[in-house]
């Protein structure tokens, strides 16, 4: 197949010296890498290339040509697709486009479904082997999109956004930003949303001097839409508060529309059910000081209540005052809940150095759930919680390679991965979630 840009370069740039940014290669793709992208090799160089996969030759330009060890390009042309390639699911990202008006947020949905999520695992095995020297043999799972959804969004990852940021341009134009920029794309649809955000998306009207519009499609309620508007200097100000409701199962969940709940209609309840299985019962105590930390409006938390029952002993800490209110209304049901409003590292770092022969019986005895941003919990969480020396953690993680590398970190002080569930929570894009078990070793 050769999918040809309608944008290309005139003959003098293609045959322009490589290791200058515009210069044009020809180059065989071997694997994918962290990111969303994939590794290339010319003269021993790799370059990391956008828009292909393993298996395709493809033209590329080179976008930074600076380091020594490796180069940046995006695809402009692929010669021989692999078996693997698809019409893109979003025509606005897909490769027909002059890469600099192609939208972010998709870049895998050229690719096969199922090959996807054979991609993401790949990542997750390489991170575990090189961060933590462990072999895995864990598969990405797929996740069912919402019961409103329609049938072939199963079939090609769309439909499951519930959530959907739009950027505006200086104009008042609004859409997604170009794949890794910061400059807005006018388009006419949004794919990976659930149906009801992307129909009430409004990508054609004008927002100028807003930073941003919401679309936000709660599990209960409509469609709500969130202008954040800026101040003298461009900076987001902060949204009026308002308060939307996310059914999981039997349970609702009250939050703030701007406050922070899983994007894909199911994460929540996936999430929940993992997590539940993912503690070995024999190690739970109930008495125990058990945490949830970076705990949000207390979904992790709840899970670990409605295991175990009402008279579970948890607290949750979060950093964002507004969620840790709504958290200790969330966690009402279980008398030993708590939520308080900190950041994780002090948090660990006071009840440390304040603990009683009392408190560190529980804390040893603790089952402790972190579900950190994409940056990982760090070496200075983890020392904090070894410190504490939980009978258990489950961590909840977005990023492979930061999860691996904290799971090499809690090996240092002990702990030992004992199983892991990775989820597809993010079709036709990189993202992968999972849900790792360490315990502490005699």
């Amino acid at each position: 197949m050769g999918t040809s840009n309608n944008n290309q370069t005139g003959h003098n740039e293609r045959q322009s010296e490589p290791g200058v940014v515009g210069a044009e290669l020809e180059l065989d793709v071997t694997n994918v890498a962290h990111g969303g992208i994939f590794v290339a090799r010319h003269e021993g160089r790799v370059v990391f290339v956008n828009d292909t996969l393993p298996g395709e030759r493809v033209r590329v330009r080179l976008t930074d040509a600076n380091k020594k060890s490796f180069w940046r390009a995006e695809t402009v042309e692929v010669l021989k697709a692999a078996p693997e390639r698809q019409p893109h699911v979003w025509a606005a990202a897909a490769v027909e486009r002059a890469p600099q008006d192609r939208a972010g947020g998709a870049e895998f949905g050229h690719i096969e479904l199922t090959h996807q999520r054979e991609l993401k695992r790949q990542v997750l095995a390489d991170a575990f082997k090189r961060m933590a020297g462990i072999e895995t043999d864990v598969v990405v799972e797929a996740v069912p999109v919402g019961e409103n959804a329609s049938p072939g969004d199963e079939l090609d990852g769309t439909g499951w956004r519930t959530r959907v940021r739009l950027h505006v341009a200086e104009d008042g134009r609004v859409g997604p930003y170009a794949a890794r920029s910061h400059r807005v794309i006018s388009v006419d649809d949004l794919p990976l949303a659930a149906h009801g955000v992307e129909m009430a998306a409004p990508l054609d009207e004008y927002f100028k001097g807003a930073a941003s519009v919401d679309v936000v499609g709660p599990s209960t309620g409509r469609v709500q839409i969130v202008v954040a508007e800026s101040d003298a200097k461009g900076k987001r100000v902060a949204t009026p508060p308002r308060t939307i409701i996310e059914r999981v199962g039997d349970r609702e969940f009250q939050l703030d529309v701007s406050g922070f709940w899983q994007v894909h209609s199911s994460a929540a309840q996936t999430l929940t059910s993992a997590v539940q299985e993912a503690i070995d019962e024999s190690l739970f105590d109930p008495r125990a000081d058990n945490l949830d930390l970076y705990g949000g409006v207390g979904l992790l938390a709840a899970a670990v209540g409605d295991k175990f029952g009402s008279t579970t002993r948890i607290t949750s800490v979060e950093s964002d005052l507004r969620a840790t209110e709504f958290a200790g209304e969330n966690l009402s049901d279980w008398v030993g809940a708590s939520a308080q409003t900190d950041r994780v590292d002090r948090f660990l770092g006071r009840i440390g150095r304040e603990a009683s022969a009392a408190d560190r019986s529980r804390q040893q005895a603790a089952t402790v759930v972190l579900d950190p941003p994409r940056s990982g919990a760090g070496k200075a969480v983890v020392d904090a919680l070894a410190v504490l020396s939980p009978a258990q953690i489950v961590y909840v993680a977005c990023d492979p390679v930061a999860l691996a590398r904290d799971i090499a970190l809690f090996a240092a002080h002990g702990y030992q991965l004992q199983k892991m569930r990775a989820f597809d929570l993010f079709p036709n894009t990189h993202h992968v979630e999972a849900v790792a078990l360490l315990t502490r070793q005699p």
